[in-house]
């Protein structure tokens, strides 16, 4: 076998091995970028889901404060009419 050969298959091994490691560190860096965004996505649904449930919460208090004001309406015109 000529040197010429010799140097040109050491060459395309070298590329082929180069090559392939490039891609298995790119994969590794995209599977790393891809778990950090479903990351990101979890904290967000998570925040959504409390902040549902925080307005539930808010609507509840606010009829039971409308409740609460009309008893108190009530019970202030009663006083009235037996103050009168």
């Amino acid at each position: 076998m000529s040197e010429a050969i010799a140097v040109a298959v050491i060459g395309l091994c070298g590329s082929g091995l180069g090559s392939l490691v490039g891609a298995l560190v790119s994969n590794k860096v995209w599977q790393y970028r891809i778990e950090q965004l479903e990351r990101k996505v979890e904290k967000h649904n998570e925040i959504i889901e409390r902040t549902f449930k925080l307005e539930e919460e808010h609507n509840l208090f606010e009829e039971k404060f409308k409740v609460v004001n009309h008893r108190i309406n009530d019970l202030e015109r009663r006083e009235e009419k037996w103050n009168s």
